[in-house]
């Protein structure tokens, strides 16, 4: 009884309402304390980017140590200044604004030879003049009185900015590089460097909001029309099955890089800008709403598990990808308020309220056990923001609550006699020399907003969107005018800026010509959700230590069911495991498994439950053990009860060729997890074709010499099934996908097998092979371009031999009409050769091999490639020879030189050099040698000029931006 007392008090108590007098005080208590932070900025910062508040002084890129990628925020502009302007609007500090505005006038320029974040810059540089220049025009515009001298200089500085990063559109898929120099444009070779050919989905998909106002104001359409063209691409990037994105991808080519689908770190505004483009601009001419349902519907089936929110594989969607969550998903209950599912936004909200409890703050990653993974937090808004979302959308008193709980851990852990330092361990409340421009920027903004009245007495923010760095901008654009004589400067210089970035000359479209009805997107309200003890209900069922993934309620029942260890938990089996996957061997390291290679090139696996990251962890290594342990006695044999063992089990690829060693060679290749199976079958019979391009990620060139042939592309760029399905779209009958490797062989590593998506598809099979290998096989093509082999189960070469006589007859000697599958198999008959004039030698002599030699298989050594030598005089020169001398000749024989290899057998530019003049020679000779058959077999009048590509460079849309620069600055001078 006394239990249920204690229950309802606290009930009680949670749902009271704060009194006008409480929220009013602490509505005062946040306005002074964003007036230490800002002050201290202004005071012993400005005109620095940031304010370092433990030394009291400004942070200039390049004065002090480089913290990496976070300084590519910073670019001398006055970050902190320019991010803080319409957060002193919304909090009424009309006279501090104005004189803010004078400031970011009379200082701020872009003309610097600095590289700076396109996306950074864009949603703190560009979107906070734009939230500015909107502020100061509904300011006078309310009274007149102030801001009276302003002549949308604001406006002016974002429109020379969002020039200044258009050159980092320059590539062919239309994404942004992910950096770009103010002064230059872009280094087109560095753009192809690995730092900057990679961005993340977020980096390329927060744009449209600010891009998109930007056009509306000043007419230069091409703002918006890049974003745009870019969230189009990164639509179409996406997973077709499970509708997820990854979270980094290469700008040139669109190929994945890291296939993690979340809502977190590297992708978390893409969607947020999916929504908020729709609200902002309307449904006419796009669809961001549609776009959005559809990865929304894929989030909350295979990302949401319990109340985490964690990241899976994008095209293995029920794979788990890590343990552990960041802190910026914690924008996504706020992002769920504005689509109207409040249910899941109070429950992940609650979630993330207890970690908050119990460690002060948010950390910048956490398990899902509420364990810190990441223990440093720089004062992030995102909890703060989904915090005032909800409270908007219900008027719960509770979220007052933790905004009081927020505001006094900033208080008492962060403040500084200098500002709001950053908290470098969450564990001990160590402080870091750090306060980020979004402190100032949303933290305090959005905690001003929880406590302030509504309406809002200064800036009425509900005819407002916040972008994802809380800017304001209007959902009326139209109301916003700018004077005729700058109108008519935009539009000059739109027409120069369409000369240099529009090949075709486009013209102003006629889109932006009408005014589009803008409404404000609320939450969908169930009845229920007007009760506080029915919200109650469901925090509770959050509350406590449990592992969040376990965690599920139902709107019928409150109660908390979780679900079974076997439903709720992801963990990696032994089928999946891949000893090259540094995921895995992080996840192996968690279970308390430890990876030892043996001299032989075996991997053997130990386990200690005591360094296992937990107790659930150990038992899951295992489980894992045993299933290895049983895996591998299916493959070898002992208990062969699984047909999933069989995708481990190694295939063969066996040319069929006149070696005059008497050897026949036969590559072990590993199979795929889907398409055609080969184990304990026929195989198949084929002739070769490097398939164009060679990642084979994009529409395929000659596809009409793949038809009925093997293809054979390499590894990488994307999914081995969406290899295959190209292949088999231009009915090639199999593929050799090479994997890119250098220092893996089949002779000292398991081979792999290739797994699929979970939608199997695909009906040719698919093998995996090394590229050691590989290199050998290609040289072979380069020698023999009408090259048959036969891939499958070695020990049904001879079956499948007789069972596709007719086939192989056709491959051997196209243009004979006459078959006699009745003579063939007998060897006695192959002596009479008057029996049966008909049957080609060919055939016979590849009978007589599969006969006379089918135990005398062997896998000669890849860097002896004797076949590089066409006669006994030269093939001397390999006897005797040490492996790093003979692998040096080759190479030397492919206009390598050894200088070239550094000394060392397995050096990957050389090795990669020398892989790709074997293919190029491989796509010629094959090339060759069907349109000599053509012309042969159709009489044809006419060559057929076949391209030889092996990958497509990055087309390129513009002029070097150096010449664009040097064009602008004459131009103006001129005018």
């Amino acid at each position: 009884m006394f239990v249920k007392f204690v229950q309802v008090v606290f009930l009680i108590s949670a749902i009271m309402a704060m009194s006008p007098e409480e929220k009013s005080k602490l509505r005062g208590q946040v306005l002074d304390m964003f007036k230490h932070g800002f002050g201290s900025y202004m005071k012993y910062a400005f005109p620095a980017d940031e304010l370092m508040p433990l030394s009291c002084k400004g942070r200039y890129r390049g004065s002090e140590p480089s913290r990496g990628d976070i300084d590519d925020a910073l670019g001398n502009f006055s970050l902190t200044l320019v991010d803080s302007l319409d957060t002193l609007a919304v909090l009424g500090m009309f006279d501090e604004f104005e004189h803010a505005v004078r400031q970011v006038i009379q200082h701020v320029s872009f003309d610097r030879d600095v590289i700076v974040s396109v996306f950074e810059t864009n949603i703190r540089m560009i979107g906070g003049l734009l939230g500015g220049h909107i502020s100061a025009k509904y300011i006078n515009s309310h009274h007149p009185l102030r801001l009276s001298w302003y002549r949308d200089e604001l406006l002016v500085l974002a429109h020379d900015l969002g020039l200044r990063l258009l050159p980092a559109f320059n590539t062919s898929s239309g994404l942004p590089l992910p950096r770009v120099n103010l002064r230059h444009g872009i280094d087109l070779t560095l753009s192809k460097s690995d730092r900057e050919r990679f961005t993340c989905t977020a980096c390329a998909g927060t744009l449209i909001l600010e891009w998109a106002t930007l056009s509306r104001l000043t007419g230069n359409y091409l703002f918006e029309q890049y974003a745009d063209r870019a969230m189009s691409y990164l639509w179409e990037r996406r997973h077709r099955q499970s509708n997820l994105m990854g979270t980094i991808l290469n700008v040139h080519s669109g190929d994945w890089i890291v296939r993690e689908a979340g809502i977190g770190a590297g992708i978390d505004s893409y969607y947020e800008y999916l929504f908020k483009a729709y609200v902002l601009l309307g449904e006419k001419n796009t669809d961001y709403l549609a776009r959005f349902q559809e990865h929304y519907s894929s989030i909350m089936s295979y990302v949401q598990q319990g109340v985490a929110m964690v990241n899976v594989h994008m095209h293995q969607p029920y794979r788990l990808a890590k343990n552990h969550m960041d802190a910026l998903l914690a924008f996504w209950p706020g992002l769920q308020v504005m689509t109207g599912d409040l249910k899941p936004a109070i429950e992940l909200h609650e979630m993330l309220y207890q970690v908050v409890k119990k460690h002060k703050f948010l950390p910048e990653a956490f398990t899902t056990d509420y364990r810190i993974h990441w223990n440093s937090h720089p004062l992030r808004p995102e909890f703060v923001e989904s915090t005032y979302f909800i409270y908007k959308a219900t008027g719960d008193p509770h979220y007052l609550e933790v905004g009081r709980t927020i505001l006094n851990n900033l208080e008492e852990h962060a403040r500084v006699p200098c500002g709001y330092a950053a908290i470098s361990d969450v564990s001990t409340g160590q402080q870091e020399d750090r306060m980020d421009s979004f402190v100032l920027a949303e933290t305090f903004k959005y905690l001003y907003l929880l406590f302030d009245t509504s309406p809002h007495r200064y800036i009425d923010v509900d005819q407002f969107v916040f972008t994802t760095e809380a800017h304001i901008l209007p959902l009326d654009l139209f109301a916003f005018h700018v004077n005729e004589t700058l109108q008519k400067e935009f539009d000059r210089q739109t027409l120069l800026s369409a000369r240099l970035y529009e090949q075709k000359n486009l013209s102003l479209t006629e889109r932006f010509n009408e005014k589009r009805a803008k409404y404000n997107q609320c939450p969908a309200m169930d009845d229920q959700f007007q009760s506080h003890q029915y919200k109650e209900k469901l925090r509770r069922n959050i509350r406590g230590d449990q592992d969040m993934t376990e965690t599920v309620t139902t709107i019928s029942a409150i109660e908390p069911e979780k679900r079974s260890k076997n439903e709720s938990h992801n963990r990696l089996t032994a089928l999946e495991f891949s000893a090259v996957n540094p995921d895995h061997i992080t996840q192996l390291s968690n279970m308390g498994i430890q990876i030892q290679t043996m001299t032989d090139g075996r991997v053997q696996l130990i386990h200690n439950s005591a360094t296992a990251a937990s107790h659930e962890d150990a038992e899951d290594g295992l489980l894992f053990i045993q299933e290895m342990i049983d895996m591998m006695k299916n493959i070898n044999g002992l208990n062969p009860t699984s047909s999933e063992s069989n995708y481990h089990v190694p295939l063969s690829i066996i040319p069929l060729i006149d070696n005059p060693e008497g050897k026949r060679h036969s590559f072990a290749v590993g199979s795929a997890q889907f398409g055609k199976q080969l184990h304990g079958k026929s195989g198949i019979f084929a002739q070769l074709y490097v398939a164009q391009p060679f990642s084979a990620c994009s529409q395929l060139f000659s596809s009409h010499f793949l038809h009925s042939r093997i293809g054979i592309v390499r590894r990488g760029d994307c999914m081995f099934i969406e290899k295959a399905r190209r292949l088999e779209n231009v009915h090639a009958i199999g593929g050799i996908v090479i994997d890119h490797n250098t220092s893996l062989k089949s002779s000292t590593n398991g081979i792999f097998s290739m797994t699929g998506d979970g939608n199997n598809d695909v009906h040719i099979p698919v093998v995996l092979m090394f590229k050691e290998e590989a290199f050998h096989l290609l040289h072979l093509l380069t020698k023999y371009p009408n090259l048959i082999v036969y891939v499958g189960d070695e020990r049904c070469l001879k079956e499948s031999f007789y069972e596709q006589l007719e086939l192989l007859e056709s491959l051997v000697e196209p243009w004979n009409q006459i078959t006699n599958r009745w003579i063939y198999g007998q060897m006695s008959l192959f002596k009479k050769r008057s029996t049966c004039p008909m049957v080609p030698e060919k055939l016979k002599e590849f009978e007589q091999k599969i006969q006379s030699q089918l135990e005398t298989i062997d896998t000669p050594p890849v860097v002896q490639f004797e076949h590089f030598t066409d006669t006994s005089t030269e093939s001397k020169l390999y006897d005797n020879k040490s492996v790093d001398e003979i692998t040096s000749q080759l190479f030397a024989s492919l206009n390598l030189t050894t200088a070239n290899l550094g000394g060392q057998l397995y050096n990957i530019e050389a090795y990669r050099s020398a892989l790709n003049k074997v293919v190029r020679a491989a796509i010629v000779s094959a090339n060759q040698s069907l349109a000599a058959n053509n012309t042969a077999t159709q009489n044809q009048e006419q060559e057929v000029e076949i391209p030889v590509i092996i990958e497509q460079e990055p087309l390129t849309t513009t002029a070097d931006t150096r010449e664009y620069t040097e064009k602008r600055s004459e131009s103006e001078e001129k005018s």
